[in-house]
């Protein structure tokens, strides 16, 4: 038998047993019978360390080498030479279809396949790998099957741990409210939570390299990428506050981000690792009040025993600090309160003591102690001002904050109070208030200057003119020809002055105004031909508006003064030569200019676009400032604009600037845009028969200033019209109730001592609707801010031609309302 088993290799536990064993009573008879490939194959597998086993014939009895045989157990001493189905019965089903399809001829690979071999004798749970391959006999034909196989529980179990550890840390991490990061020892971000893409609005990837640095506020890039740089260089650790815009709120909130290093064995840095977190709220308490108010807050429920505690506590700030409970007794003080209370009143409070007690001599600072802390006792957290000290000496001012005291279950038991020195801050302020004053009152001088300046120099030359006219027209010989045309001056001069104030009046906002709704489509093409004569033949004129009406609700007659100005302005920047281009566009929102607050509106937009020299960008601040000019002397009196901005802003509107040196400058209009009127088709017109009517009328001239009111008085007699002439507005009202029925119109100033003229006008629409009431003013904030008040206006210097047409509309619409 030995001469049989040389196959067999030596020093084989598995080898030797089949040795010992007599084989004649098997199926596969002694060993000298065994096919070539039966012995190859036995040779093969038992001289390998890999577990291995091999079935061969019908039956698939079994062989295995020596490192298959702990996997066997409690089978070891019956598997060799038994069939494999007998070995294996209990996993037949789960191994039963891989040999099939072994012996079929198909090779067969499993990874991580859970079987339970209850090798000690108890089901239990293990995984494996194998490998099933087919053994063919001298013939060719599939004789058995070998199968190598090796146990794969416990990195199974590793892996799973694994992911587990990887799956808690990403919630961990994920959950975490704070922001874990990485970068590489250059600073590179290498990775980071989801919490960052949720608070920055950045998208995956975005904030990889430097990219994160983009969230920040942009203040806060330079400081923040400093230190970030320093502690890359040092390697020391990173500690710095920032702040990133939120994407949910759009607010930007305070960060705080740290990191440290990892080093290899060498102490090379290999890698960062970091937090950010939230420090807003923190940064924006203050920290002492919120120590010493947790601290009372952890302590209150065993308020006689930690009295001590809180005063320990309290030594902690030079603050004075102090608690009181609903009957005001002291719960707790500190050394600073008790020092400051016993120099003011020679008394040295202890805890237990009644406040309102030791400060009875003292009546009127109990009163006040009452009056403050019933407040705070009752649930009110509020923040005051007052003084502390000897009266004798120079009394230091505190900020008191008094807070609740709640105990555990958030019942309120008292109140807190805490005082901190705020004398020098309070002197700083005052004395930054007085230089801020100053400077303001400068700055105001300085404007002032500027605008008297250059308002008298305009009306010293109007003067001028109107002064010489004057002197000539007094001269007896003078020719019929020469009068008229001094007497042209003098009237073309007085407009021009007209023309000045209320330039002035506009820029100021206080131009009153006569505002009416019309549609800018039309007007546009109505002014461009004004403007053509305005800009002459070489300037190329185009309007460009939508489809459709655009209403607007303005002073027709600034309007178009503000057109031309804009006009004016474009034709000398283009030197008389180039395109002029006038664009409508209809239900715009304003844009937030020069710092101002947007609107949603709708705005029409008025634009007046050139192809100028454009503005230099040091000058686009000082355009609408009123004699600011950059054209030559005598060619602009710096006033166009400031009418323009004027006009818009007393209208709800304002007026945008874009412009680049060398290619010309866009101004655009916004004016708040309206619903389009709605016509009365049966309203008569009453004009017609006001102008046929001439009779002379009867006029309560009001004017507190004589020599107007003589000459206002003398314009209307020598209109045709009866006078009586009031000094003022309560003159007035008497003259009135005197004779109701005595005058056809009032002739009123606007601005006068005691009731003025709109006062005067609203008393008579109701005591005396049928009474028509005209005003006048050369200047009123009470108009300028709310139209005429719905009477008619007429406005000084005026004309008699203006007076006559106004008492004639007056009187005609009332007598058309009349019954």
């Amino acid at each position: 038998m030995p001469d049989l088993l040389t196959f067999l290799p030596p020093g084989s536990e598995t080898a030797a047993e089949i040795s010992a064993r007599d084989w004649s009573g098997t199926a596969l008879g002694p060993p000298g019978t065994w096919p070539p490939t039966l012995r190859n194959a036995l040779s093969l597998m038992l001289d390998c360390p890999t577990a291995m086993f091999l079935a061969w014939g019908p039956d698939l009895l079994c062989f295995y080498n020596d490192a298959y045989r702990p996997i066997l157990g409690y089978r070891l001493d019956t598997a060799l030479g038994r069939p494999f189905r007998e070995v294996w019965g209990s996993i037949w089903d789960d191994i039963g279809p891989l040999v099939e399809a072994t012996l079929a001829g198909e090779r067969q690979t499993l990874t991580d396949v859970m079987l339970d071999l209850s090798r000690e004798g108890r089901p239990e749970r293990s995984w494996w790998s194998f490998t099933y391959s087919p053994v063919r006999d001298d013939s060719g034909a599939v004789a058995g099957l070998l199968c190598v196989t090796a146990e794969t529980t416990n990195r199974v179990f590793g892996e799973a741990a694994l992911r587990e550890s990887e799956d808690h840390y990403r919630h961990t991490v994920e959950l975490n409210p704070q922001v874990p990061w990485t970068c590489d020892p250059a600073g590179n971000i290498t990775s980071y939570s989801n919490r960052w893409l949720e608070l920055t609005g950045q998208a995956p990837g975005e904030p990889d390299g430097a990219g994160w640095a983009k969230a920040l506020h942009p203040d806060d890039v330079p400081w923040t990428m400093t230190v970030f740089a320093a502690s890359l260089s040092s390697g020391e650790p990173v500690d710095v506050d920032y702040r990133i815009r939120v994407a949910a709120t759009g607010e930007y909130r305070w960060m705080r981000a740290r990191a440290r290093p990892r080093r290899d064995g060498t102490g090379a840095i290999v890698r960062w690792y970091g937090v950010v977190e939230d420090v807003h709220d923190r940064r924006l308490a203050e920290a002492r009040l919120r120590e010493v108010n947790e601290t009372l807050e952890r302590r209150v429920e065993a308020a006689l025993a930690q009295r001590k505690l809180w005063a320990d506590v309290f030594e902690t700030t030079d603050a004075l600090v102090a608690a009181l409970d609903p009957d005001y007794r002291l719960l707790a003080v500190n050394r600073a309160y008790a020092d400051e209370f016993a120099d003011i009143y020679g008394v040295r409070p202890e805890v237990g003591d009644c406040l309102l007690d030791i400060l009875v001599g003292h009546s009127e600072h109990r009163d006040a102690a009452r009056a403050v802390w019933s407040r705070a006792l009752a649930g009110e957290e509020f923040t005051t001002v007052g003084e502390f000290g000897d009266p004798r000496r120079r009394r230091s001012c505190y900020e008191l904050k008094f807070t609740t005291l709640r105990d555990a279950s958030g019942e309120r038991i008292g109140a807190f109070q805490y005082a901190q020195d705020v004398t020098s801050r309070l002197r700083d302020q005052e004395r930054l208030g007085r230089a801020e004053e100053a400077l303001r009152h400068a700055q105001k001088m300085e404007a002032v200057g500027q605008l008297t300046g250059g308002v008298a120099h305009d009306f010293n030359n109007l003067l001028t003119i109107i002064r010489s006219s004057v002197e000539f027209l007094r001269r007896p010989n003078l020719a019929e020809e020469r009068r008229v045309r001094y007497l042209e001056a003098v009237s073309d001069t007085v407009d021009r002055a007209a023309r000045l104030t209320s330039q002035l009046l506009a820029f100021a906002r206080r131009q009153p105004l006569k505002p009416e709704v019309f549609d800018l489509r039309e007007r546009l093409s109505d002014v461009a031909d004004m403007l053509n004569a305005v800009t002459g033949a070489r300037i190329r004129l185009a309007v460009e508006v939508p489809d459709g009406a655009c209403h607007v609700r303005v002073d027709q007659a600034q309007f178009e003064t503000a057109l031309i100005n804009l006009a004016v302005n474009a034709r000398d920047a283009m030197d008389g030569e180039g395109r002029l281009t006038l664009r409508l566009a209809c239900g715009r929102p304003l844009p937030g200019i020069r710092g101002h607050a947007g609107a949603l509106g709708p705005f029409a937009a008025v634009s007046v676009v050139d192809e100028g020299v454009g503005i230099a960008l040091g000058l686009l601040d000082r355009i609408f400032e009123p004699f600011f000019t950059t054209k030559e002397t005598g060619k602009g009196t710096g006033l166009g604009l400031s009418q323009v901005i004027g006009f818009a802003k007393q209208s709800g509107g304002d007026i945008e600037v874009a412009s680049e040196v060398g290619r010309g400058t866009t101004f655009t209009l916004y004016l708040p845009q309206v619903d389009p009127p709605v016509w009365n088709d049966d309203a008569g017109s009453p004009g017609a028969d006001a102008e046929d009517d001439e009779r002379g009328l009867c006029v309560l001239v009001v004017e507190d200033n004589l020599e107007v009111g003589r000459f206002c008085t003398q314009l209307l007699e020598d209109l045709g019209h009866g006078t009586v002439w009031a000094h003022n507005a309560e003159a007035a009202l008497a003259e009135v109730e005197r004779t109701p029925f005595r005058f056809d119109a009032v002739f009123s100033d606007v601005v006068m001592p005691g009731i003025g003229g709109v006062a005067l006008a609203r008393r008579l629409r109701t005591s005396h609707p049928e009474l028509p009431v005209i005003l006048t003013t050369g200047y009123s904030d009470a108009l300028a801010r709310d139209d005429a008040h719905g009477f008619e206006l007429v406005r000084k210097p005026y004309s008699a031609e203006q007076v006559a047409r106004a008492l004639r509309a007056v009187v005609a619409r009332h007598r058309h309302a009349s019954p």
